[in-house]
């Protein structure tokens, strides 16, 4: 039996929409994690001429950008994220003429590229660091990265009790030309990411000219990794120590710990700001659109509030909304994230960026079918509790619904839009995230969201690559959600993906006001989405019984049956009213 509503609007908006034309405030931007895109020579690595090769995929999909993850030089200890050379292509990916041809070919096709930035650390194979090594305490060269003293007798402790994400001691000692250990250096997540010494004017006049050196090559923009993490507290004391300040004035917002969310982070970010303003030229009207380059924040942080310091209107444009991602399936804790988010961010006239699922955490087709409330885990293997795939593929596209209706900015990762599952059964020895030999294999690791993807079922590696190689295996499923078993199929996620970003652009739904709908019920997630021009777009998410329509409601998607004015559990459904 369907339960009757009220369906009123609230007299006052939770969130009013903002005028400015910049398109990152309501941009769809699409992730493409190169190693995993597409693959042009066979050799089971996507590759750049493979991403340029499938741009006219993205156009048809209806994004407004690609963020691309990093395709520097580097050994590859963390697929990339360890920067050998920030200012060339690592040849398993390419050069710099193939990254020429694909942003000249992406603007070609309206996509706005954004590239991936590594500042918190390098790879310990970076020129800097190997000078650093060489040189010896006390030198210039070490001091752009952080070397320390150990503590004990000799030095043969670290010089304090900090532990690496992926697992272990986050310091490393090294030795000297004959052997004699001697300093040790920080690394927040591998040995092979040495940290940088961001309180080193080397350090900042460097990263200066790697932004320049790409916005002249005439990228839209960055996205920077773990950028709440550049500033560590000074005199680097324990995290235990620093956890018990916590609350008492010094260290009230910790977020994890002395090396995350240190004030000294915004001084960093109001200078790439003023930089990449100076790239955007602007008409008699104050504005030009074809020149508005931007970045987005990673940024693991906690309240609202305290990411909404990171998007001030001279720092950063966008911060991924990881709690958000984050939030469990249940009506009221959405409620909640959404309007804190909105609160927070209005308040210092950004826009809310929303996301789902990236390469760092459990693909959200697969996460929401795990029991709601449960601790997101970093990676699942064959030998845990198997997900429900039909249940999470329809918890995740009424997610998805429910994400590209709120006004706002919105990212989308790599084959969401074919509902791909992470691999949860992938072979142990195939794992190749770093985080699985340092948890000692306590933890899975992030491999399976980072399977290639699926172009052609009938087609050596789903159509990845020419070859069947492929450096990460794919799970036989991905066959029959390929593009190819998709394209045009009336009721495929890929064409429901569609037909959400096409009616998101045509309603300008990402610039709305969003007003809350009263008397929805416990178990639902009511709103209205309000744009001048436009008539209101009536959007209601369903998390218990199912709820009956308004008489007079016209349905414009639906995650569930389209043709039904009931809307069911986990679904969410788009309508208007006579």
């Amino acid at each position: 039996m369907s339960e009757q509503t009220s369906w009123i609007k609230q007299t006052s908006a939770t969130h009013v929409g903002h005028g400015g034309q910049e398109w990152w405030r309501t941009s769809a931007v699409y992730q493409v994690y190169p190693r995993s895109w597409a693959d042009s020579n066979g050799d089971g690595v996507g590759d750049l001429p493979g991403i340029t090769a499938k741009l006219p995929y993205l156009r048809d999909l209806g994004v407004d950008a690609l963020w691309i993850s990093p395709f520097y030089t580097s050994p590859m200890a963390d697929a990339g994220y360890d920067v050998a050379d920030y200012r060339d292509i690592d040849p398993l990916f390419g050069t710099l003429a193939d990254a020429d041809k694909l942003i000249a070919r992406a603007h070609e096709l309206d996509l706005r590229v954004i590239v991936d930035l590594v500042p918190n650390h390098s790879s310990d194979e970076h020129e800097w660091f190997k000078a650093a090594l060489a040189a010896g305490p006390g030198s210039p060269e070490r001091e752009r990265y952080l070397f320390r003293d150990g503590k004990g007798e000799n030095g043969e402790l670290p010089p304090n009790d900090w532990q690496a994400i992926f697992g272990g001691n986050a310091w490393t000692r090294v030795s000297d030309a004959d052997g004699n250990p001697e300093q040790w250096y920080l690394h927040l997540f591998d040995p092979k990411q040495p940290d940088f010494n961001w309180n080193n004017p080397e350090v900042r006049d460097e990263f200066v000219s790697i932004l320049t050196f790409w916005l002249d090559r005439g990228v839209d923009g960055f996205r920077v990794d773990v950028a709440h993490s550049l500033i560590k507290a000074d005199g680097l004391p324990d995290h235990a120590a620093h956890a018990q300040m916590a609350g008492t004035g010094d260290a009230s917002h910790d977020n994890g710990g002395p090396m995350w969310d240190q004030e000294g982070v915004h001084e960093i970010y109001r200078a790439w700001r003023e930089l990449l303003d100076s790239y955007n030229p602007r008409d008699a009207d104050g504005y030009d659109s074809a020149a508005d380059r931007a970045m987005c924040a990673e940024a693991w942080v906690s309240p609202p509030e305290r990411l909404a310091r990171y998007v001030r209107p001279d720092e950063f444009h966008q911060a991924f909304n990881f709690a958000f991602l984050e939030t469990p399936w249940r009506a009221a804790d959405l409620h909640e994230s959404i309007t804190s988010s909105y609160r927070s961010n209005d308040s210092v006239g950004a826009p809310t960026t929303w996301v789902l699922s990236n390469h760092d955490v459990v693909r959200h087709a697969t996460r929401l079918a795990l029991p709601v409330g449960q601790p997101r885990p970093n990676g699942i293997r064959a030998e845990d509790p198997q997900p429900d795939a039909a249940l999470g593929l329809r918890r995740a596209l009424a997610a998805t619904a429910l994400e590209l209706a709120l006004p706002g900015g919105a990212y989308l990762y790599q084959g969401e839009e074919l509902g791909l599952p992470d691999h949860t059964t992938m072979p142990d020895e195939a794992r190749q995230d770093p985080t699985w030999e340092r948890s000692e294999h306590t933890e899975a690791g992030r491999d399976g969201c980072r399977v290639p993807m699926p172009w052609v079922k009938d087609a050596p590696s789903f159509g990845f690559g020419p070859s069947e190689a492929t450096w990460l295996p794919q799970p036989e499923v991905y066959g029959d959600l390929a593009v190819d078993q998709q394209d045009g199929v009336a009721g495929s996620t890929l064409e429901f993906y569609r037909r959400m970003l096409r009616e998101r652009h045509a309603r300008e739904l990402g610039s709305g006001s969003l007003t809350w709908v009263e008397g929805a019920g416990d178990d639902v997630v009511a709103f209205v989405n309000s744009r001048d021009g436009h008539e209101d777009l009536w959007v209601v998410t369903n998390f218990g019984e199912p709820v009956a329509l308004p008489d007079d409601a016209f349905v414009v998607l639906s995650s569930g049956d389209a043709d039904s004015l009931t809307v069911e559990r986990d679904v969410t459904v788009w309508f208007t009213r006579a």
